[in-house]
């Protein structure tokens, strides 16, 4: 064969090459679209877990398409909301700084008529577990709880679909209320929970993110594994106010203050302290937290029998018990990442994360009656940390798995392997 058609057939199996590389994406291709080639590095969730789900659902496993359905249809339900910001409130902060979160104290209510003199009807009376529907007015509170969920939902949809529409939106709704100059969050909650007449703004209102954040955290993680419309200055920009923001929570005098607390509130803030960590590469903070949590937290917080006699004294004690759970669960996850095995340690008189879980299945499964004060006992409140402990090794947990109640909208537990606040009284 001569030069000349050696060369045409070169040339005629070079184009036949692009036409089966146009035809056919290569596997590094089709992971880039996806965000499928990296295990994501959750703070809280176990990433590989996550993976493991996703290639589950592409073999068509018949166990996950229910709850695949349920999580689509809720982050189709987002995708048409935000995005919002902490700037569009009707008055800023006590500060000034329209940029500065504010939300006032759920269970504290006017005790006189309001008057041109007395516009607030000071001063305010607390009423333990009565939410008062002016919070949900006029300050970022419930804002923050719709980019919280939104996020979470709509990065878990983009993880295991792939369609590119949930993950733009996400995006956009993180990058409205934390990055974006004109309308980012400042990274810290001088103002959270005020009382009108009383307080600017109280340790206590960091519960307002350390019972969210690092869901929110956990998405971030998700998007950066290749998501559209997820750019490296949104990376950046994240980073730089998670830095920031756990700098406030360790150093200032309210998360000093948080960080002292003796029930739900101290769990909370080790929890967010500690994912925080894990998310900005202070692995060692984050393990000391974990650490520091046994005789910190669970010696004082939970008795021998499992009862958590802290939350147990509030009015809506199920869902406090369960609340506080949350915490230290998802704690117990990120002990995992820095090895610490939380769920292992047994206290001095024998109390324990699964003794906590343990002291909830009868009420958890329907079998008895929840025997202590709730104004409103919703059963589902259990079943996410049910399911933590059974993963963990809790036979009585494993057990009660089938009776456990879905909450409403399914439940995404075998999506989402990690403890979430089940029945929200934020609405």
């Amino acid at each position: 064969m001569t030069g000349r058609p050696r060369r045409r057939w070169a040339v005629v199996l070079t184009a036949l090459a692009g036409c089966v590389a146009v035809l056919v994406p290569t596997a590094s291709s089709q992971a880039a679209a996806t965000g499928s080639h990296q295990v994501p590095k959750t703070a809280v969730i176990d990433g590989k877990r996550l993976e493991e789900a996703r290639k589950r659902l592409e073999r068509g496993d018949p166990a996950l398409r229910q709850a695949a359905g349920d999580l689509t249809v809720r982050a189709d339900g987002w995708l048409g909301q935000g995005p919002w910001t902490v700037v569009d409130k009707p008055k800023p902060a006590p500060s000034g700084d329209v940029h500065d979160y504010l939300s006032q104290a759920p269970y504290w209510w006017p005790s006189q008529p309001k008057t041109p003199e007395n516009p607030w009807g000071c001063p305010y009376v607390q009423r333990d577990g009565e939410r008062n529907p002016e919070v949900d007015t006029g300050t970022d509170r419930p804002d923050i709880g719709k980019v919280v969920n939104s996020t979470t939902t709509l990065s878990l949809a983009w993880y295991y679909t792939g369609k590119k529409k949930y993950a733009e939106h996400a995006s956009k709704i993180l990058r409205t209320w934390f990055v974006d100059p004109a309308t980012r969050m400042n990274p810290h909650l001088n103002h959270g929970q005020f009382i009108p007449c009383k307080y600017d703004g109280r340790a206590i209102g960091i519960i307002d993110f350390s019972q969210m954040y690092t869901s929110v955290l956990d998405a971030i993680a998700i998007l950066d594994t290749g998501a559209p419309g997820w750019s490296g200055k949104d990376r950046s920009g994240m980073r730089a106010w998670n830095t920031a923001f756990l700098d406030w929570l360790v150093n200032s005098p309210f998360g000093k203050e948080e960080a002292a607390a003796k029930n739900n509130h101290g769990t909370f803030h080790d929890m967010q302290v500690a994912a925080l960590a894990v998310a900005t590469g202070d692995k060692a903070l984050a393990r000391r937290t974990v650490l520091e949590a046994r005789a910190k937290r669970i010696d004082p917080q939970i008795a021998a029998d499992g009862s958590q006699p802290q939350e147990l004294a509030r009015t809506r004690s199920w869902h406090y018990s369960t609340f506080d759970l949350v915490a230290y669960t998802r704690l117990a996850d990120i002990g995992d990442k820095v090895g610490v095995d939380l769920w292992a340690y047994r206290g001095p008189q024998g109390q324990s994360l699964f003794k906590a879980v343990d002291y909830l299945l009868p009420a958890a499964t329907g079998a008895a009656p929840w025997p202590h004060p709730e104004l409103e006992f919703y059963r589902y409140a259990a079943t996410d940390v049910v399911h933590a402990a059974a993963d963990a090794g809790d036979r009585r947990a494993k057990a009660a798995v089938p009776r456990l109640q879905a909450p409403p909208g399914g439940d995404l537990w075998a999506l989402r392997p990690a403890a979430e606040q089940l029945d929200s009284i934020a609405g």
